[in-house]
């Protein structure tokens, strides 16, 4: 069902009545935030209920701590309370890159996008931890419970992944803590949240800080694999190089099949989502080998 946006629009004409000309195109109707694209150059983002407000503010407060320290563009957030709260900022250029998209790239594309994306990471987790703390960041969301992964997701994998996903169970509750402790991080760098100007083939910058946090380093690097776990690899092995920390694949490799159980586990009654999620899990489970 499509939500009527004129009272976003009025809004936002209100308090830019330049702006009454304009095309407004919505982006997202979530259940916790409502974004409209302006004329392709202004993004307007609306917060439903006060969590979502607070995490709003959140986020603009994260990204002036972030923004001078990231070589890669993030998004640079206006708070405007009135006649409701909403924000405000320039569009950063470009689209989308998903998994059919990134698998048509050239080589050199891939090899530059990986370097870039390598680099944001060392930056964003050089960050001095107090400084995001004192914006407001704190620990980032825990997964599912094993025993509900193992009722609610196990039951809906595929019977040739199934023995493949209980190992990996397995390897999660014997996991050591991360070697590399825990860092502030994006926790959200899949490539729905990247501008990638397929045009040039140069990522533009990320955005959607929301769920950005504090939580354990290795696990930072896996939401890239829903674009390819090809590129995870990449990344991390380029960041290692970066910083002098030694990665671990195969930990990757368990954090990547953890998430997306735990991704189906918790939607598992949404029949919208359980095909999508299985078969993100599917992409997994047949690059798996690849971690090590």
């Amino acid at each position: 069902m499509t939500q009527d946006i004129t009272p976003y629009r009025d809004a936002v004409i209100r308090v830019f009545p330049d702006l009454a000309t304009a095309s407004f195109r919505p982006l997202t109707m979530g259940f916790h935030s409502l974004a409209l694209d302006v004329d392709d150059r202004l993004i307007f983002k609306f917060p439903r209920g006060e969590e979502a407000e607070e995490a709003l503010r959140r986020e603009a407060r994260i990204l002036a701590a972030i923004r001078p320290h990231v070589t890669l563009p993030v998004p640079d957030l206006d708070l405007i309370e009135e006649p409701m709260l909403f924000s405000r900022h320039t569009k950063i250029k470009g689209e989308h890159l998903v998994r059919e998209q990134y698998e048509k790239l050239p080589t050199t594309t891939r090899d530059c996008l990986a370097d870039d994306l390598a680099q944001f990471y060392a930056e964003l987790h050089a960050l001095d931890p107090a400084i995001l703390r004192a914006a407001g960041a704190t620990a980032i969301l825990p997964w599912r419970p094993l025993a509900d992964i193992r009722s609610k997701a196990l039951p809906l994998v595929p019977a040739e992944y199934r023995a493949l996903c209980e190992r990996t169970l397995d390897a999660y509750e014997a996991l050591t803590p991360d070697p590399l402790g825990a860092t502030y991080g994006f926790f959200d760098g899949h490539g729905w949240n990247m501008a990638f100007d397929h045009g040039n083939q140069r990522i533009n910058g990320v955005y959607d800080f929301a769920d950005s946090g504090f939580g354990p380093l290795h696990q930072d690097f896996i939401y890239s694999s829903l674009i390819a776990p090809q590129l995870t690899l990449m990344i991390a092995e380029r960041y290692g190089r970066m910083t002098g920390n030694s990665m671990e694949p195969e930990r990757i490799g368990i954090l990547i099949g953890m998430h997306r159980l735990s991704d189906l586990a918790e939607l598992a009654d949404d029949p919208h989502y359980v095909e999508m999620l299985r078969d993100h899990l599917a992409v997994w489970a047949r690059d798996r080998h690849i971690f090590g």
